[in-house]
């Protein structure tokens, strides 16, 4: 159903009041009342079409949490509700919250919220779920839900009662309740993985500038994921090596004793074996002794397998440059720099997953133009997108002063870790760390260039610019893994 519009201000109060009695996961009581009108209007503020206020109201009841305080045996029979509507709803569209997984995991991020923030984030659940169920809503004028917010809640409840005992339900409100049950019937998934994660980081709250720059990177960044291998690639011929010195520190054996034998250290000889040894003296050589020469002594073994973790640091370094990469082709889904940070992203997930082995760290560098940081919204950007390993304490988003500073950084890490670095620039980046592996990308055009080493940066074979990228980030996984 397209979404309508109500412009009288009568009409809009009672599609708004009978509502508040077809929730379902909540039975409607004058504590019910104000938490679902505050939803309804910041959905109504935000220019986003209403659904019917009891879908509203059992959407925030059901992510919160808090159905179980408030749900009823039995739900409450409204005067000239059909029976067969009301299951549909419940059993396919309510039920379908109640199992989706992404709406779970939504719900413990919206539960991190407090006073506003917590009503804005319903809000924007009760909107994606509208727009991604294709449910049917409303656009009225704020001031019918805002005087029904500063009026008595058991008079709008009693109000509406009597409304519905008299005239029944509007027809409206029961086409829009049998087309949520059908597009329940539908529906796959409630959410899809951006929602979620623009709850998690907060910026389903934050600016719209950010928000949609936030969903560009993720969906170009999953795009691109799902065009490469699922498993680890095969690592390029003649690709460049940097030895460390820090991998034989990383191995230690692991386990206890696993067995006994007739070989070992007098530290693991087993205390029975010193039964052997004879009081007296004279009586040489003692029975612990010719067992010891026959080597027919026992002691424990230990497993001697050694496990490898080794330490890798994974770094990428963006310079000012970019900012002329802040330009859409028609050729490309997104503008050049959303393109650069869906690359990164996407490196970022496969690494920790075909390493998950191994003790990894990722940094992203902007470097400044002097004072001017250039890419400070793209640097925000990063941070939010990078919020996991950066909590997890094995991610850094931050600034350098110049190219210097960065290789300066680089030569730190080395000592520590095997170093790989991605230089992203408009131009060649020229960054050279004698200790680190340096692979350049040079994004003038819609097609990405690539460079190893020594050699200068060079277009890729490609169709399109898209697989031009997408063949970018599995040269630099062939590089790198």
């Amino acid at each position: 159903m397209e979404p309508s519009e109500l412009r009288d201000l009568d009409a809009a109060r009672r599609y708004v009041v009978e509502g508040l009695w077809l929730q379902r996961a909540a039975r409607p009581t004058p504590a019910t009342v104000r938490p679902a009108l505050e939803w309804a209007m910041e959905v109504v503020a935000a220019g986003h079409p209403l659904p019917p206020v009891g879908f509203v109201a059992d959407v925030g009841y059901v992510a919160l949490g808090a159905d179980a305080e408030h749900r009823a045996k039995d739900p409450v029979p409204v005067p000239g509700w059909p029976p067969a509507v009301g299951r549909m709803y419940e059993d396919y569209l309510l039920g379908r919250l109640y199992a989706d997984w992404a709406f779970e995991r939504a719900g413990d991020a919206l539960r991190k919220y407090h006073g506003r923030d917590r009503i804005k984030g319903v809000a924007y659940l009760v909107d994606r779920v509208r727009e991604r169920a294709g449910l049917p809503g409303v656009s009225l004028p704020p001031a019918a839900v805002r005087r029904l917010l500063t009026a008595n809640p058991e008079e709008v409840l009693s109000s509406a009662w009597d409304g519905l005992l008299r005239d029944g339900p509007s027809a409206r409100l029961v086409e829009m309740y049998r087309a949520m049950g059908e597009a329940g019937r539908r529906l796959s998934e409630v959410l899809v993985k951006e929602d979620v994660e623009a709850l998690e980081d907060g910026s389903a709250l934050g600016d719209l500038g950010q928000y949609v720059a936030l969903r560009q990177v993720r969906r170009t960044a999953a795009r691109l994921a799902g065009l490469l291998p699922a498993r680890a690639v095969r690592p390029l011929v003649g690709r460049r090596e940097v030895p460390t010195r820090i991998l034989d520190e990383d191995q230690y054996p692991v386990g206890g004793y696993t067995s006994i034998a007739t070989k070992g250290s007098v530290e693991s000889l087993l205390h029975s074996q010193l039964a052997y040894i004879e009081d007296d003296p004279a009586e040489a050589p003692d029975l612990f002794d010719v067992k010891f020469a026959r080597d027919e002594l026992f002691y424990y073994s230990r497993d001697e397998n050694q496990f490898l973790r080794r330490r890798r640091a994974f770094v990428f370094a963006l310079f000012p440059d970019l900012l002329a990469a802040r330009f859409k082709d028609p050729e490309l889904p997104a503008q050049r720099i959303v393109m650069v940070l869906s690359a990164v992203l996407t490196l970022v997930g496969k690494l920790s997953d075909w390493l998950s082995t191994d003790a990894l760290r990722f940094e992203v560098l902007f470097v400044r133009d002097g004072e001017r940081s250039p890419l400070a919204d793209e640097q925000r950007l990063m941070e939010l997108l990078l919020r996991v390993p950066v909590e997890r304490g094995d991610g850094l988003v931050t600034t350098v002063a110049d190219r210097a500073e960065a290789a300066a950084h680089l030569g730190r890490l080395a000592r520590q870790a095997q170093v790989h670095c991605l230089a992203a620039g408009a131009g060649p980046t020229r960054l050279a760390v004698e200790n680190a592996v340096v692979t350049e990308l040079v994004v003038d055009g819609p097609r990405p260039k690539l460079g190893d080493g020594d050699r200068p940066a060079e277009d890729l074979p490609a169709d399109d610019p898209f697989d031009a990228w997408r063949e970018a980030v599995l040269r630099v996984l062939q590089l790198w893994v």
